[in-house]
């Protein structure tokens, strides 16, 4: 309180003395003159004393406004202790939010992914960690000992969060939004050209109506007191009608929402589109150029949340074009006008007060931009956190979690309103000292300028036209640092998708390489070896070979490497070692989209859009005809079962197809897979979701008829044996490596690994089938006997029902003779059964 006194204090000291030089300067002659010596370095220590107790003053409210924050700070994070504290107490035992939320120090992949083939940062030009485009370790990096992974020590993992901003000036920073300038200009259409040039031109055009206004409104005061001056009370006549209708029509055209204003603003709406359409579309192409690495392991609220960014960086660069620049230019016009229609000294003051201003709010937002990325950051997690709950619904309501998930909601809110309250606190410190700054000028200036008039130096028109210069400079001011608010959340939110077009795909077509000729489905692999990440390889030595038109088996423990084979197959990973070849060429030496046309692939979780049956079915080719689906579906024993539905092919599969059953999305998988008609085929686990006698339907209609399986190489990953009997050839994988290849017979002779799975899966397959025969034969004495279980089970059936749903118990003389009954006939069943069967 006291240094704002002081503030005070020295403002008046100062203004008296510029009003003692401008009296001196007037009464000495005739003609105004410039001020002396001695008056000029009081008048320049005058302004040392006002800066200097000015930034006193700064510089406490900065202070107190720092520990504001770290006391929020403080707050937040003993409620997020209490919070976590609570969910402990709630019995769902321990967890770590720090491996769920992603911190500002963390990047949005996890070390496990961010080695060998974790996605590459441009903008640390790859050092240590960048693979050739044939998906070999770099120079710096060795695949055995895993030395090339990606850890902050080393070099920025992509789509990484820095904790503070950037340290280096704001022309760098800018510099780096200079990625999306390709995408906001429209160099495919004249017309939006020559828009964005007429609306330039419209910008200009508005500076100069608006320093019109307020010399106009000094002439029409001017011409009004000539007026008064010359003309007799009442008699009307003299009205300065053509200054009051110049100041009209400066008024009309000037201000944001006036006339040349609203112009723009129209003529700007399909610029905007543009720009808009161009940076999402962009942006969306970008993510799905990715390898699979980055979506294996992003966050899918973390990556939507960027994704939306396009909006605020389309407004960032139409604020910063039409009202940021155009606030900076006012002062300086302001300037300008006072030096050529006053004097110097009004200049000077106008200058001290605009530059202590600017450079106030650009001192004072750096310092709160962290306060800023703060809340944004707690936004994006607390739309993450949500995002996440409701995708797993299912498993919070499995677990009864629902407590759990409130309250891990409630602390991300918590979260989000500390660092909220936080910015709005140093919002208003900064409010403070900006209205101190410039209310600490006006006064100066207004002191000035009516002892002016006072002395009869200046006008009254002159005086207005200083009022409405001043009040037309507050506007600007006051709305550079609002904007340079918006600006500054503007590029913060924008980060994430600067971050996101950063990130390479790690694997990319090499240059000029051709398309894969009419595919045969003749693979080869030759010495093939990979590595996710670590020491211990995913496949080691692979080698084996695929003939077109044979079907190859790979079976195996889970983590043996099968998964990999088939990722590496359809390129989503590059091999390090060896060669992977289809018809003679080499995968890398063709393009990635040729090979993917010539592969078809049925996975073991099938995703299907939020969109009707018919949608999904023709995914896979766009062309396909009503009665080409309708075919497709019948060779996967599925089209009866989607005719059952109300509403046919148009029902609408639910978000990720959860309307279907595992095995409904497997039969419409493979129904796709038909209409997409590939040379090479890959089952992952293409029917586990399917009963035995639908398994063998299909098989009997795809891969032994004359449908999919007809001159197409089929590789088959599967845990039921019994499935892939009919193979040409099986390969058994263990810790990455081939143990064993051969047929269904030859393997069996061998006696090795197969052999003994074999062997397992087929006595717990006689075990079951004993079990549902003896289960069946027991419910059909049950029902001769007229006890137990009322059902419509037939013969075949497993007899798995529930008998406490719908039993009748039956008693006194009908129960007597039921049991007699039960007696001679189950007698009889038993003594001409074999012994497998029991009661």
């Amino acid at each position: 309180m006291v240094w704002c006194t002081s503030l005070i204090t020295e403002s008046t000291v100062l203004g008296s003395l510029l009003v003692r030089i401008l009296q001196s300067s007037y009464a000495a002659a005739d003609e105004p003159c410039m001020p002396g010596g001695y008056d000029i370095a009081d008048l320049a220590i005058g302004a040392l004393r006002l800066a200097v107790v000015l930034g006193i003053v700064i510089l406490y409210i900065g202070l107190a406004g720092r520990r504001t924050f770290w006391a929020g700070e403080k707050k937040a994070h003993d409620a997020g202790l209490n919070g976590l504290d609570e969910m402990e107490r709630q019995g769902r035992g321990q967890v770590d939010h720090g491996s769920d939320t992603s911190d500002e120090t963390s990047p949005l992949l996890s070390r496990r992914h961010a080695g060998l083939n974790g996605y590459v940062n441009p903008a640390t030009g790859g050092r240590d960690m960048r693979k050739n485009q044939n998906g070999s370790a770099g120079p710096n990096q060795s695949p055995v000992n895993g030395t090339g992974g990606n850890t902050h020590g080393e070099a920025d993992a992509a789509f990484y969060r820095p904790n503070k901003l950037p340290h280096k000036t704001w022309w760098e920073y800018l510099r780096g939004y200079s990625l999306f300038f390709p995408y906001l200009w429209p160099r495919d259409s004249l017309r939006l050209q020559a828009v964005v040039v007429f609306c330039f031109i419209i910008a200009v055009l508005q500076r100069y109506v608006i320093m019109m206004v307020p010399i106009q409104t000094g002439y029409l005061v001017d011409d009004l007191d000539a007026a008064v001056s010359r003309i007799e009370p009442g008699s009307g006549h003299g009205m300065p009608w053509g200054s009051l209708g110049r100041l009209i029509l400066f008024k009309i055209l000037s201000g944001p929402s006036g006339l040349l204003g609203s112009v723009r603003a129209i003529l700007w709406i399909p610029v905007s589109q543009y720009c808009f359409r161009a940076l999402s579309s962009a942006a969306f192409e970008h993510v799905h150029s990715l390898s699979l690495d980055f979506h294996l392991s992003k966050r899918t609220g973390e990556v939507l949340s960027a994704l939306n960014k396009g909006a605020s960086i389309n407004a960032f660069l139409e604020q910063v074009t039409f009202q940021v620049l155009p606030m900076l230019i006012d002062p300086l016009i302001s300037i300008i006008v006072l030096a050529k229609k006053f004097n110097s000294v009004y200049a000077v003051c106008v200058s001290i007060m605009t530059f202590t201003y600017l450079f106030l709010t650009i001192r004072m937002a750096a310092t709160r931009a962290d306060q800023r990325r703060d809340m944004v950051n707690a936004n994006r997690e607390e739309e993450a956190v949500k995002n996440d709950s409701i995708v797993s619904y299912e498993t919070v309501k499995y677990f009864n979690a629902e407590d759990f998930e409130f309250n891990r909601y409630r602390h991300t809110i918590n979260t989000f309103q500390a660092a909220e309250a936080s910015v709005t606190r140093g919002a208003n410190n900064m409010n403070i000292c900006q209205n101190l700054v410039f209310m600490a000028g006006m006064l100066l200036l207004l002191v000035v300028g009516a002892y002016d008039v006072a002395l009869g130096n200046r006008t009254i028109g002159e005086f207005s036209t200083l009022l409405a210069i001043l009040a037309q400079l507050q506007g600007p001011l006051n709305f550079f640092g609002t904007f340079y608010k918006t600006v500054q959340q503007a590029m913060i939110s924008g980060e994430r998708l600067l971050e996101l077009f950063k990130v390479a795909p790690t694997v990319v077509d090499r240059r000029g390489v051709p398309d894969l000729p009419p595919c045969k489905g003749h693979i080869r692999w030759n010495k093939v070896r990979f590595w996710y990440d670590g020491p211990r390889p995913a496949l080691r030595d692979l080698s084996f070979e695929c003939r077109p038109g044979t079907t190859t088996a790979f079976v195996g423990e889970s983590g043996g490497g099968k998964s990999t084979v088939f990722r590496l197959m359809f390129r989503y990973y590059n091999c390090h070692e060896g060669s992977i070849e289809v018809d003679g060429h080499n995968v890398k030496d063709v393009t990635i989209d040729s090979v993917r046309r010539a592969i078809g692939v049925v996975p073991q979780d099938t995703i299907m859009f939020n969109e009707s049956i018919m949608y999904n079915l023709r995914y896979a080719n766009q062309k396909a005809t009503d009665e080409e689906v309708y075919e497709a579906c019948r060779s996967a024993s599925i089209h009866d079962r989607i005719m059952s539905f109300p509403e046919g092919y148009n029902t609408r599969v639910g978000e990720r197809g959860l309307r279907l059953s595992g095995g409904e999305k497997q039969r419409m998988a493979i129904a796709r897979l038909i209409l997409k008609r590939p040379r090479i085929i890959m089952l992952d686990e293409a029917t586990s979701a399917l009963d035995s006698e639908t398994e063998q339907q299909i098989q009997s209609k795809l891969i032994k008829g004359n449908n999919l399986g007809q001159n197409r190489t089929l590789l088959i990953i599967a845990h039921r044996l019994s499935t892939i009997t009919h193979a040409d050839q099986i390969i058994v994988l263990h810790a990455g490596s081939i143990i064993e290849k051969g047929s269904h017979a030859e393997l069996l002779r061998l006696g090795g690994k197969y052999a003994s799975m074999w062997e397992k899966q087929s006595k717990a397959e006689e075990a079951a089938v004993k079990a549902r025969d003896a289960t069946a034969r027991a419910n059909k004495l049950l029902r001769r006997a007229q006890i137990g279980v009322k059902t419509d089970v037939n013969d075949d059936s497993d007899g798995y029902n529930n008998s406490a749903c719908s039993s009748t118990v039956l008693t006194g003389p009908k129960a007597a003779s039921a049991a007699s009954e039960d007696s001679s006939t189950s007698d009889d069943d038993l003594t001409n059964n074999d012994n497998n069967k029991t009661k």
